[in-house]
């Protein structure tokens, strides 16, 4: 990652589901999001819907936050 750049959201979630040592079986499962569309998320292959972002951030116990302080201009 360049430096000063952050990491997008959805780089985070697929470190999240790889760091967490669990199958995509498993994870699509207890969250109860389609395991097809999981796989295929990890793998690069497509998006995720925001509906499923939602049941993995709860699954994941993942909170966004409001960043301190002004937010950098477009």
């Amino acid at each position: 990652m360049a430096k000063g750049k952050s990491e997008s959201l959805t780089d985070q979630l697929k470190r999240i589901i790889d760091d967490s040592g669990l199958s995509i079986y498993r994870i699509a499962k207890e969250a109860d999001v389609p395991q097809s569309g999981l796989q295929m998320f990890v793998s690069g292959q497509r998006d995720l819907r925001l509906g499923t972002v939602d049941k993995l951030a709860a699954y994941f116990a993942i909170r966004f936050t409001k960043p301190k302080g002004r937010l950098p201009a477009a």
